[in-house]
């Protein structure tokens, strides 16, 4: 008798305690589903291209379907980013594999690995049964700051070297010094 009376308070105890976890996971899920119809910040920067690489990247499919995808996650809900998770990481992988000639260097494929990399991660926080929102939107907001930085590194194959800007601004000093030479004795044979 004793023992089933233990028994029994066991399994009250046990039961109460259950309840006290379903309700705080009740409101843990509630939580989650006011996060996710959360907009995410949007970024403050946006890179832009110089024209060189502007001319290019307008030809290159991928990189006009990539920003476009970017500009729209700004304005995504969690809910949005972790439903296009897979298409993100689509278009950076194809970004990825379809890069132009001229854009090829060890600099610009390393911030497209960084790119297909975070987007793998996204997609891998959005497929998880418990979600995180705070997580989600930390990477989310990553995936957009590198974005940015791929944008940089494609300037950065047109900006000019410190040589290159010196012998440029040679020649506009010799052509200044040229141009004010034949204007100077023109007005001398006037007077």
């Amino acid at each position: 008798m004793k023992i089933s009376l233990w028994i029994l308070i066991l399994f009250l105890m046990v039961g109460c305690k259950k309840k006290t976890n379903d309700s705080s996971s009740e409101k843990d899920r509630k939580e989650i589903q006011a996060a996710l119809t959360q907009k995410l910040e949007p970024s403050n920067a946006e890179v832009m291209l110089l024209p060189e690489a502007q001319e290019i990247t307008n030809e290159w499919l991928a990189y006009i379907t990539a920003q476009s995808e970017i500009e729209n996650l700004n304005n995504y809900t969690l809910n949005d980013v972790i439903a296009n998770t897979s298409p993100i990481t689509e278009i950076m992988k194809s970004l990825q594999e379809s890069v132009p000639v001229r854009l090829r260097s060890n600099a610009v494929k390393a911030r497209l690995v960084v790119l297909v990399t975070k987007s793998k991660v996204l997609q891998q926080l959005a497929k998880k049964r418990e979600l995180d929102p705070k997580e989600i939107s930390k990477t989310a907001k990553e995936l957009s700051v590198e974005w940015n930085n791929f944008k940089i590194q494609l300037n950065e194959l047109f900006q000019k070297t410190l040589e290159e800007f010196e012998e440029e601004l040679d020649e506009i000093e010799n052509d200044e010094e040229q141009t004010s030479e034949r204007i100077l004795p023109a007005a001398l044979q006037r007077s």
